[in-house]
């Protein structure tokens, strides 16, 4: 058991100084860089609405649409990655189970596409 922790030993140490490494970069930049934010920083920037306003707000839906695109593609790039470097540890199985995530994937995108969903007036 004294082994096994021992194994566990390196990670803790980088994740102590990690920890330590990045609250020195965030007090150094609440220290050194002034905090006076002007009109400029405030205004609203490529997202359509104002930044500081009512809660309330109504906007539209497809801010959400693209976010939920955005994510769903970007957990695929997570998901190929792995799969590239296993593809020849996991044969034809995985290689076709992985044709078949990506084949619903691009339906998805391909039905959203034709629906609009991505058009900006």
């Amino acid at each position: 058991m004294q082994a096994f922790l021992a194994e566990y030993l390196p990670i803790l140490i980088f994740i102590g100084i990690a920890t330590i490494f990045s609250g020195i970069a965030v007090g150094a930049s609440l220290f050194i860089a002034p905090q006076r934010p002007d009109v400029e920083k405030t205004s609203a920037y490529e997202c359509g609405f104002e930044a500081f306003g009512d809660a309330r707000h109504k906007f539209d839906v497809r801010f959400y649409l693209v976010a939920i695109l955005f994510i769903i593609f970007d957990l695929e790039v997570a998901f190929l990655f792995p799969w590239a470097i296993s593809l020849g540890n996991i044969g034809a199985f995985g290689f076709w189970s992985m044709m078949i995530f990506l084949g619903i994937l691009t339906i998805g995108f391909v039905y959203e596409w034709r629906k609009g969903a991505l058009e900006w007036e």
